[in-house]
């Protein structure tokens, strides 16, 4: 006697195997409609694919292979619901992992900036870019770090190529960092082997703040303190250096990732040649520039200010005060009584030039 043999006999024989949800399948594009299109998958049925899970700007056109990634293996109407945003998310969880594991450098570009860095959309995935891993470039140099500003220079930086290396990558967490800094770190050292102090470098201000200037130097980030734009006395780096300005300075200090550079160095110092007007002993005029409670500042040239000291400016009284002897800008006459070209330094007198 013949045994029947039933649909599932003949299933359970055969290669095909039953769809689970998160398999990854091929299909052909059979129709494309305006909500939905649908995906022969051969032996496994057919499928569907809702609009909203094709990925961003992707068309599909009848007749086309495509990858999908099964939500539901059945739904009541016989056919398998499936993603096409998920199954290229689960071939870029691998791609990313193996970009990582290389080290490889690519290229991103971020299609939106908050305060803390820049998003950024690769192989599907959303990653992020903090403000911290960017290189000396376009890094935010603000004053006061003002978060508004930083935020209006980050948006400056979306729609535009980076290079960058994947910093951390990790689908159990959904994290995908991304570093520039990273990616440059390799130039970096070979620039800096070459560097030493003394040189002249050229460079583009990337930010201008109250105790000086941060310059890009070939990606190198490098400082110009206050104390070294001008001979003269600087109260507001803003009216020597521009944002973007392109600048020659000379390196005075390098350390581990930055460069300390001198503008002012470029130059001879004024003070040296217009030092030598002045003798010990003589009377000369100079206009009062500040007043503190140890004495008074003179301007005698351009570059040379001098000192009268709180004891020089009186015999009368030990306890004089300068605020009551001198009045700011006004010219008074005082001898000199020490010029100290190494610290260049003027001392005067105003009691003894009466």
């Amino acid at each position: 006697m013949s045994k029947t043999i039933t649909m599932d006999d003949l299933l359970a024989g055969s290669d095909i195997q039953h769809l689970k949800a998160g398999d990854v399948v091929e299909g052909t594009v059979t129709s494309v409609r305006k909500h939905e299109v649908w995906v022969d998958l051969g032996a496994h049925g057919v499928g569907v694919v809702m609009r909203r899970e094709i990925g961003h700007g992707q068309t599909l056109e009848v007749g086309a292979s495509v990858t999908t990634s099964v939500v539901d293996p059945e739904l009541e109407e016989g056919f398998a619901l499936l993603s096409v945003k998920r199954a290229a998310k689960d071939r870029g969880w691998d791609e990313l992992q193996r970009i990582f594991e290389a080290g490889e450098p690519i290229e991103i570009t971020p299609y939106d900036a908050n305060r803390g860095g820049l998003l950024v959309e690769l192989e599907g995935i959303r990653g992020f870019l903090p403000v911290s891993q960017l290189a000396a470039g376009h890094y935010p140099r603000v004053s006061g770090a003002d978060k508004d500003e930083i935020l209006q220079k980050l948006n400056a930086l979306t729609n535009q190529p980076i290079r960058v290396r994947i910093l951390d990558v990790s689908r159990k967490d959904n994290k995908l960092i991304f570093s520039e800094k990273e990616a440059v770190k390799d130039d970096m050292q070979e620039l800096f082997a070459k560097l030493k102090v003394g040189d002249t470098v050229n460079g583009v201000v990337t930010g201008v703040i109250d105790f000086g200037a941060f310059v890009n130097v070939q990606g190198i980030e490098g400082l110009i303190h206050i104390s070294e734009i001008s001979w003269e006395r600087v109260e507001n780096p803003r009216d020597y250096i521009k944002t973007g300005q392109e600048v020659e300075a000379k390196i005075i200090a390098i350390d581990k990732d930055r460069l300390s550079l001198s503008l002012k160095q470029m130059s001879e110092d004024p003070w040296l040649q217009e030092v030598k007007a002045f003798k010990k002993g003589e009377t000369v005029e100079g206009k009062v520039t500040r007043i503190t409670p140890f004495g008074a500042f003179v301007q005698l040239s351009p570059a040379v200010e001098a000192l009268v000291h709180v004891s020089e400016m009186s015999n009368d009284d030990d306890s004089v005060n300068p605020e009551e002897v001198f009045k700011l800008n006004e010219k008074k006459q005082f001898k000199v009584i020490d010029i100290d070209t190494e610290a260049r330094k003027i001392a005067l007198s105003l009691k003894e030039a009466k």
